[in-house]
């Protein structure tokens, strides 16, 4: 039996958490996922999987906080308006229904000198109420969803 996919739980770089629900994301393409093996910071030596770039739409039903997620920035402004305000999402867990998880990085480059946010993710809230994010070296939101407005 293949395993499915249940959900997609997003990091932010401060140390919070989004999950997201299979059944609130509409169009999703994670570009070229590949397998690393080494060292982030001083952690230790381990299988990373990063990828070329993202695109997600993310329907309205998951603009909340789950219970499981400690959110601070989304209790304040709901996840939609959290995402906008900072593009820090550094990396994903794509849960599966075998409680197995594999995790994707994303492309990164510091917007500033603290490094928070990144310079690849843009998003938007379109007229329809859905959110799309992209993360990706060489587009931006509206070149990959120019409907979304």
């Amino acid at each position: 039996m293949a395993k499915e996919m249940k959900a997609l739980k997003f990091y932010f770089r401060n140390g919070e958490t989004w999950t997201v629900d299979r059944a609130s994301i509409g169009d999703l393409w994670i570009k070229q996922i590949t397998t690393s093996f080494g060292r982030i910071g001083n952690g230790d030596f381990q299988k990373i999987h990063p990828c070329e770039s993202l695109k997600i739409e993310i329907l309205p039903v998951a603009d909340h906080v789950n219970t499981s997620d400690i959110n601070l920035g989304g209790l304040e402004q709901g996840m939609f308006g959290r995402v906008r305000t900072y593009q820090d999402i550094e990396k994903m867990d794509i849960l599966f229904d075998t409680n197995e998880a594999d995790t994707i990085y994303f492309p990164y480059k510091a917007l500033d000198v603290d490094g928070m946010d990144n310079e690849y993710q843009s998003s938007i809230v379109a007229s329809n109420g859905h959110l799309y994010i992209v993360v990706d070296p060489q587009k931006q939101v509206n070149d990959v969803y120019p409907e979304a407005k």
